[in-house]
């Protein structure tokens, strides 16, 4: 069968190629076999590949953080899922055409969810509902701000936070994404500047601000610490500028600011398995009525490894790039 192999740290479309790797075999006890029907390429993914982020992978090495397919075969002593089941991989080596995993490592989606979508669950929606749910306590009418807010994170974080009532506030670099944020629900778009404080308060009517998601770091930290209401909180979860985050003494002597940093995989070690699997039953649910989605630029074959790391590491794209281990998917247009 076919596989996506990291060769050694670097360029991801020059390090990474497909290989025929040994069969799974069939499952043993307790066990799973899963057909993968899609994976999806995340930023983390790309800096894992570079050597650039925390992991103890080691070249030759299998990759791809996401994928989701249907259960091919079980073992004894398995019940939660069957043969033909959908189900999201909780795995860390999802870019090949099949997986066996323990039954606790795979999660049962409903029947009718978009494959491509579920392939895109386990990081991103998660992300959001978690920098949503854990940092303040939200209510419906609040106001949340965040930067990056046309990455997946981004249009995931809009989504949710909607769904709970909950109004945003959407800090981007291009005036290009402005309207298709409004489409699917974000209440003020900004780009981003050093006057961002002085126009979000101008947006909003001087509203309260108690949370922040940051993704870049660097000054844009301090930025959107400016734009937080005394007490409020900085949730860092990326570093798109490559940069320190920034924030000032006076923000956290006399503001009382706090910022804290965010990452899905040390969350999820300390979560137990039946909250791991709540998590990503809720999550799958918004996913199949519509309430999450996020849009696929292109999908591509394994064999197709290096295009797809290429294309997924160019600036500007209008939505995420996936692989197909498989067999071709036709993408679906997501709801606003």
């Amino acid at each position: 069968m076919k596989a996506a192999r990291l060769t050694a740290f670097g360029v991801p479309h020059e390090v990474v190629q497909c290989a025929d790797v040994a069969d799974v075999g069939e499952p043993g006890y307790g066990e799973v076999v899963v057909e993968v029907e899609a994976c999806s390429i995340n930023p983390a993914d790309l800096l894992i590949i570079e050597g650039r982020y925390p992991s103890d992978i080691r070249p030759p090495a299998p990759l791809g953080i996401e994928g989701a397919g249907r259960v091919a075969a079980v073992g004894n002593g398995v019940s939660d899922v069957a043969v033909g089941d959908k189900v999201m991989s909780l795995g860390r080596a999802n870019w090949v055409q099949k997986l066996r995993l323990k039954a606790e490592q795979v999660i049962k989606l409903p029947a009718g969810v978009d494959i491509l979508q579920a392939a895109m669950l386990k990081v991103n929606p998660a992300t959001a509902q978690l920098m949503l749910r854990d940092y303040v306590d939200l209510a419906p009418g609040d106001w949340v701000i965040q930067n990056a807010a046309n990455s997946a994170v981004g249009v995931n974080l809009i989504r949710l936070a909607r769904a709970r009532g909950i109004r945003t506030v959407n800090v981007v670099r291009r005036e290009t994404v402005i309207r298709p944020l409004k489409a699917i629900g974000a209440d003020v778009v900004v780009v981003d500047g050093d006057d961002l404080a002085s126009r979000v308060r101008t947006e909003t009517g001087g509203a309260s601000i108690p949370l922040a998601v940051d993704a870049v770091a660097g000054p844009a930290t301090l930025r959107l610490a400016e734009c937080l209401a005394d007490g409020g909180t900085v949730v860092n979860y990326g570093l798109l500028s490559g940069q320190p985050c920034q924030i000032g003494p006076a923000q956290v002597v006399f503001g009382g600011i706090t910022l804290t940093g965010f990452w899905l995989a040390k969350m999820m070690r300390s979560m137990p398995v039946s909250e791991i699997r709540a998590l990503y039953q809720d999550l799958a649910g918004r996913l199949a009525d519509g309430t999450l989605g996020v849009e696929i630029e292109a999908t591509y074959p394994l064999d197709r490894i290096k295009e797809a790391m290429e294309h997924a590491g160019r600036e500007g794209r209008g939505g995420k790039i996936l692989l197909t281990p498989n067999e071709p998917i036709r993408t679906k247009a997501r709801p606003a």
